[in-house]
């Protein structure tokens, strides 16, 4: 039957969109953060919680979604759905409309969305809902008994995911969507970037100084139709109405902010990515990390021999031993799930990324 179809298809659209944020719910939380802070929903509070609010948001929706796929408490599970998907379209059009968040983090890292292409998913997804509240209103007095193998499902399930979350939040993702996944090449993403920028046009609004017509003009009209440019034209720029457009998407990668500054300016970063050897030690948090376990790990690496070592945080008078490098707290978290974090180069190549306390134990 239709309904059941379409009871499926939401279903799976739920529990897809709650795994890949269970998988990196650190992530997920981090844009939460990025809602509650002062420039969006300004709830300073909420921030310092925004982990266990993520927690709480991904077990709903896995376990919501759930319940709706195997038709356990169907009613029960259409009105928290409902409920939880005006949350999200109240979120995604905020973003949209006031372009406050570029991404909503509904996939996580594995499907990148616009803020109103969020918004509409999530419309579409309340209209389903909605659909299928009135498809199943005649079972709600009558429901059907929960069977031995919808329970048995729903359990093994709901460990499963359980497992996800925690290998993600106490260690790294068990699959990781993210730019800086284990074999990625720093050089070689680099290399891309820069051979395939995104390119912009300018555009001006010329107006007739004799018939007051106005009308956009791209750069390239404006240098190759000498009417808008010669002596004597009727046609002038108008002041404060120029702007660009993206005509052409370049190479997108989150590698683009990896960027490491020392305290006199410098940037070590192509040293870095093309020593045959490097470990950095992340810290997107400084203030918040523990100083003990920061000089374990100096201790540990700058031991190590033949291996260019840095500690890279947005504050880099947190490392005491090795060298401090300055990066943007909100790039680290790209890279960092943990405060303090490990990555291993080898050759530019990532071949291993910890939290610190598996690092020191290895």
């Amino acid at each position: 039957m239709i309904k059941n179809l379409l009871r499926i298809v939401v279903a799976t659209i739920f529990i897809i969109s709650g795994f890949v944020k269970a998988v990196d719910t650190v992530g997920f939380s981090f844009k939460l953060e990025e809602y509650f802070s002062p420039t969006v929903f300004n709830i300073p509070f909420l921030e310092k919680i925004a982990l266990p609010i993520a927690s709480v948001v991904v077990a709903f929706e896995l376990v919501l979604g759930l319940m709706l796929l195997l038709k356990i408490k169907i009613k029960q599970s259409l009105v928290l759905l409902i409920a939880l998907c005006v949350f999200f379209a109240f979120l995604t059009f905020y973003s949209a409309w006031f372009n406050k968040v570029t991404d909503c983090g509904c996939f996580g890292d594995a499907i990148k969305f616009t803020p109103w292409q969020s918004f509409w998913k999530d419309i579409a997804l309340l209209l389903g809902l909605i659909i299928l509240w009135f498809s199943y209103k005649k079972e709600f007095k009558s429901p059907s008994p929960i069977s031995s193998i919808q329970k048995i499902t729903f359990g093994i399930s709901s460990l499963i995911f359980g497992f996800v979350m925690n290998k993600g939040m106490t260690s790294e993702p068990i699959i990781d969507f993210r730019d800086y996944k284990i074999g990625t090449n720093l050089q070689l993403e680099k290399k891309k970037i820069a051979e395939n920028p995104a390119e912009y046009k300018s555009f001006y609004t010329m107006k007739n100084t004799k018939t007051g017509e106005e009308k956009l003009v791209s750069q390239d009209d404006f240098v190759n139709q000498e009417e808008y440019w010669k002596e004597g034209t009727p046609w002038q720029i108008v002041e404060g109405k120029e702007h660009s457009e993206l005509v052409k998407e370049g190479y997108k990668s989150e590698i683009v902010k990896f960027n490491i500054e020392d305290t006199q300016g410098n940037n070590p970063t192509e040293t870095i990515i093309k020593a045959p050897s490097a470990v950095l030690i992340f810290s997107y948090a400084p203030e918040k990390a523990d100083t003990a376990l920061v000089t374990a790990l100096e201790n540990k690496v700058k031991s190590l021999k033949n291996t260019v070592v840095w500690g890279v945080s947005s504050n880099p008078n947190l490392f005491k031993t090795i060298p401090g490098g300055i990066m943007d707290a909100t790039a680290i978290k790209t890279i960092a799930r943990s405060n303090p974090f490990v990555l291993v180069l080898k050759n530019g190549i990532i071949v291993d990324k910890l939290p610190a306390k598996e690092y020191l134990t290895k």
